[in-house]
């Protein structure tokens, strides 16, 4: 009897146990399903992942889209346009009244153009295509224009990572004849180039390496496409230098906007100057020159944005920027474009997003007529879950353009 009461406590003990056993295992995998769902739910753990060997895992063993850096904007209603007669990179583009005038840039990385396409807003049609002069640079070119005559400074010459020329012209918009100007006192690449005050200021750019910021600043005074000076002045430095950002003169203000520091330089000892990829830093810092002329900071842009040195237009007192390039993903390190319309109100000071383009791209030659914002040309991304670049392109895009209070 003793050994049969044994027995039963011990068969209670065995079913109380496989019951406290199953329920943990439940409770267990009740756990590991909420705290998945959470996971996943968070906005940091989107992904467009690398399927092959996952590139996009953060340290942390979460994936980070290859689209982090997208702003939220609205949609526009984009129209398709006539194509510039040619794709084009790091080209440079210039509005007088009706007509957009489209310089230079690379076709591919091997070849860059050497004329100009002309743009007629009123028909929105292509024409008069013109030869540039063959001492001229071929992309990351200084432009401004007052009007009828175009300043055309310094620039890259050739394709590939080749050296900056100093050189420096002036066009004549109407009749379309050239003139040498004196030449900068040293080559850059793509510096910050404005008429203000009678004199044509260029600043910043990458010096004759291609990779190192410059800070200088000159001037020259000019007037109606002549030099009224042999020499450049020096003028204060640039808080920050480096290439491809937007200046702009409004109400006898200056402002640089956007950048980078640091970019592409030639291989060493390669006899085409074969590009080869270097550190960069893409910055929102904006400047302002004004009566005191000293640099003030205004307030910086919503994300880092370069490559936008023709991508603006001002439109009632408000500077409208399209595209451009932020900082490289930080896992793949690959280069990430803009996707954004955004506005700079000049009158607040505030930054806001206008809108969405029809897809990411940098470079873009803007334009703005009777309430129609143009853009051409560029470099666009590789598809909506991949804005590292990939297509040279020559399309012309428009939206009518609502902006912000």
């Amino acid at each position: 009897m003793v050994r049969a009461s044994v027995k039963l406590g011990s068969a209670k003990l065995v079913v109380i146990c496989v019951g406290l056993l199953g329920f943990a295992l439940v409770a267990d995998f009740l756990w590991a399903s909420t705290s998945s769902t959470l996971l996943t739910s968070k906005p940091s753990t989107f992904v467009v992942p690398d399927k092959k060997n996952h590139k996009n895992v953060t340290a942390s063993g979460r994936f980070l889209a290859a689209a982090y850096a997208d702003l939220d904007a609205p949609n526009l209603h984009w129209e398709k346009m006539a194509p510039c007669p040619v794709p084009r990179l790091d080209g440079a583009a210039i509005q007088i009244r009706d007509l957009l005038f489209v310089f230079a840039g690379y076709g591919t990385i091997d070849y860059v153009h050497s004329h100009v396409d002309v743009y007629n807003f009123s028909d929105n049609t292509w024409g008069g295509r013109f030869d540039m002069p063959k001492e001229m640079a071929h992309s990351h070119l200084g432009m401004v224009t007052d009007g009828r005559y175009i300043y055309v400074v310094t620039g890259q010459y050739g394709p590939q990572c080749r050296g900056p020329t100093a050189r420096t012209f002036v066009l004549d918009s109407e009749t379309r004849k050239w003139q040498d100007l004196p030449p900068l006192p040293v080559p850059r690449y793509a510096p910050a180039t404005q008429l203000w005050r009678g004199r044509l200021h260029v600043m910043g750019g990458s010096k004759e390496n291609r990779h190192t910021p410059g800070l200088e600043h000159w001037s020259l005074a000019v007037k109606d496409g002549k030099a009224l000076e042999n020499e450049w002045k020096a003028e204060i430095p640039i808080p920050r230098g480096g290439p491809h950002r937007a200046c702009v003169v409004v109400d006898d203000r200056l402002y640089v906007l956007g950048g980078q520091e640091g970019d592409f330089m030639a291989k060493p000892g390669s006899p085409i100057f074969k590009c080869s990829r270097r550190p960069e830093v893409v910055y929102t810092d904006v400047y302002m020159l004004d009566d005191e002329m000293k640099w003030k900071t205004l307030p910086g842009m919503l994300k880092p944005n370069s490559h936008i040195e023709f991508a603006w237009a001002v439109v009632n007192n408000s500077i409208v920027i399209t595209g451009g390039t932020t900082e490289k993903h930080p896992v793949t390190k690959k280069m990430v474009l803009n996707g954004e319309v955004v506005q700079f109100n000049l009158n607040t000071l505030k930054w806001s997003v206008i809108g969405k383009l029809p897809f990411r791209v940098k470079t873009t030659l803007v334009g703005f007529w009777n309430g129609w914002l143009y853009f051409t040309s560029g470099q666009r991304d590789k598809g909506p879950d991949d804005p590292s670049p990939k297509k040279v392109i020559g399309e012309m895009w428009r939206t009518k353009l609502k902006l912000n209070d």
